[in-house]
């Protein structure tokens, strides 16, 4: 038979975990409205009301742009497409809630959005895909430009891909003569404090792109970019490795949830 005969609400394409979060929160208010009049508005005013919500905060984003809006907001905003015709508030507020920031929910690995409830695993790649797509973005803004004349995009750029990662990476950027970027690579992936890094494996890569010049940048899981003795010990080995082969180390840049540190700039090469 047809469901629409029968009364029964259209499908949301939801995921069974998503699906069955918020036929709890329906189920909350059909309770709600048994216990007497005014315990529940009417069906029609809530829909007017959830449809009005969704309509005034993309009124808002299109008169004020992102500063007219709160990080859970514009987390909200985003979730309306992934959930639809339900109220995202909550779980946008309980990703917040657990890891911190916006910055930190996009950055979050998809097993543990997952944990939030309300988010399966399509709305959980969806955000991830955000998150690719504002990399990506970054990435663009230091191609065909002198990556030395750009080091606040550099950052920036090292900051989205691994500020927020659960294990230690270590990426090396290489640049041409012109010190412009020609890739970008992830090396190596660690532990939660430990990479492996072999110095004649990264000489050998620049001298297969061609680069003459590369940026050593890696992760702190623990939020603390302080650099270690065993970073210091490896930049100057990589240092003393490329130099005769005409490769120039630049930096190596430690990044972390707190903030980033230069080994250059701290004067510790």
């Amino acid at each position: 038979m047809n469901d629409e005969r029968l009364g029964a609400e259209p499908s949301d394409d939801l995921p069974q975990d998503e699906r069955t979060y918020f036929a709890e929160s329906r189920q909350g208010k059909t309770r709600g409205q048994a216990l007497g009049p005014g315990a529940d508005a009417a069906p029609a005013a809530r829909d007017e009301h959830f449809h009005g919500h969704r309509d005034r905060l993309r009124q808002r984003f299109r008169d004020g742009g992102d500063r007219a809006l709160a990080d859970y907001e514009l987390l909200e905003l985003l979730l309306f497409r992934l959930i639809p015709r339900r109220d995202t508030k909550p779980v946008a507020k309980a990703l917040l809630a657990r890891f911190g920031s916006l910055a930190e929910v996009l950055g979050a690995p998809a097993h543990l959005l997952t944990e939030i409830k309300g988010v399966g695993e399509s709305v959980a790649t969806e955000l991830k895909l955000t998150a690719a797509i504002a990399h990506r973005m970054l990435k663009g803004e230091l191609k065909d430009r002198q990556v030395l004349a750009s080091w606040t995009s550099v950052i920036e750029y090292c900051r989205a891909a691994m500020a927020f990662e659960a294990r230690e990476q270590f990426r090396v950027l290489f640049l041409d003569k012109k010190n412009a970027l020609i890739a970008d690579e992830v090396q190596q992936t660690g532990t939660v404090d430990h990479t492996p890094v072999y110095p004649r494996e990264v000489v050998k890569r620049a001298l297969e792109l061609s680069a003459t010049a590369i940026i050593l940048v890696h992760n702190h899981p623990s939020g603390d970019p302080t650099p270690s003795r065993a970073d210091i010990e490896m930049t100057k080995l990589i240092i003393d490795t490329a130099r005769p082969l005409g490769i120039t180390v630049h930096d190596h840049i430690i990044i972390g949830k707190d903030g980033h540190a230069s080994l250059k700039g701290l004067k510790l090469i």
